[in-house]
């Protein structure tokens, strides 16, 4: 695997990031945890437009299925100690550097959210680190996770009139891991905590119930699943604890129960802080992609080697400390990696080459 660098801004605790189809063209946005601002970006890394320059707090952003350029995001999401005012935002295109910021819905601790289809109807899931704060370090009150109807038209949804949502699910703690899946043949959230792993259903039919059903105990930060080893299962992958230090892959044995299969064999104070998370098929081989923001604050590509019979890890980039990381592919077929190693305030581009 070779890999070609290319630094592509200097953000200051540069966060979050999100693809974006912007004037008919593949584009990404990369923003910021801070009060700090977002920047849009063309496929090749050159920065087109500044889509703000603050309030910044943006822990995910997605686009606006069937828009071009409009996208949600979370502001003021700036630590788990300083969220209560923690919102969605609409961001639409008007001009120039120039973006009309709405409010959606306003959602405390939002951390993680996503847009969910089934059935022909777009839902939103929302799922909030915690429901309560009185003082540093609270984790008294448990996170939940809110859903509801998505509108085809979000015109009307501003500070004065913000869209309601429903509870999913409560109980939460330390609510912090979600990315979006396929389950059932539609999409579902995949949601991790310290009470486990949660799969989201939205409702099969508009005004239906939400269905959650835990699939694993295991405390989690964050979680993936996928088919790596070829079997036709779908592996489960799990960074734990809390912003946790060790990384486990289980594999569903005969019963229906997930098992141990390999674990990151890397001494704890090396990869404290695992956060960066992606799935994706890379250079064509089902890889997850990691970075932890202390110790060596490396990233890493974990594949399965079947010749080996075993997973093998390979060195993306190192003292850098990335917060979070996303795959695509750009119109000449290349993969490419983007990274926000936040931890020296560099927003990065790979591209990934045999």
């Amino acid at each position: 695997m070779k890999i070609t660098k290319k630094v592509i801004s200097n953000l200051n605790k540069c966060y979050a990031i999100s693809q974006l189809t912007f004037k008919g063209k593949n584009c990404f946005l990369v923003a910021a945890e801070k009060t700090d601002p977002c920047y849009l970006f063309d496929e090749d890394g050159n920065q087109l437009e500044t889509v703000w320059t603050q309030p910044g707090g943006v822990m995910t952003m997605t686009p606006v299925p069937g828009a071009d350029g409009q996208f949600l995001a979370t502001h003021k999401f700036y630590s788990p100690n300083d969220s209560l005012n923690a919102k969605i935002i609409i961001a639409t295109p008007q001009a120039k550097d120039d973006w009309e910021i709405r409010t959606l819905c306003s959602v405390p601790f939002v951390h993680r959210f996503g847009i969910l289809s089934r059935a022909g109807v777009n839902y939103i899931i929302a799922c909030a680190l915690k429901t309560g704060h009185e003082y540093k370090n609270d984790w008294r009150f448990p996170g939940a996770c809110f859903g509801g109807v998505l509108p085809e038209d979000l015109s009307p949804y501003n500070d004065a009139n913000t869209l309601p949502l429903e509870p999913v699910i409560g109980g939460l703690l330390k609510n912090h891991g979600y990315s979006k899946i396929t389950h059932g043949g539609h999409d579902a959230a995949l949601v991790a905590c310290e009470n486990g792993t949660f799969i989201i259903d939205p409702p099969a039919v508009r005004g239906g119930k939400w269905e959650a059903a835990k699939i694993c105990d295991i405390p989690s930060s964050d979680s993936v699943l996928m088919d790596f080893d070829g079997d036709g299962k779908l592996e489960l992958g799990c960074i734990s604890p809390f912003h946790g230090n060790s990384l486990t892959i289980f594999h569903l044995d005969e019963h229906g129960n997930y098992v141990p299969q390999w674990k990151l064999s890397r001494p704890e104070k090396e990869t404290e802080m695992i956060h960066a998370t992606w799935t994706c098929e890379l250079l064509g081989k089902p890889t997850w992609i990691i970075g932890w923001r202390k110790g060596t604050k490396q990233t890493i590509a974990i594949t399965w080697d079947a010749e080996a019979g075993d997973y093998r890890t390979e060195l993306i980039d190192k003292d850098t400390g990335c917060a979070n990381a996303m795959h695509f592919r750009n119109s000449r077929g290349e993969d490419v990696i983007v990274a926000t190693n936040r931890e020296i305030d560099e927003a990065a581009m790979y591209t990934i080459t045999e």
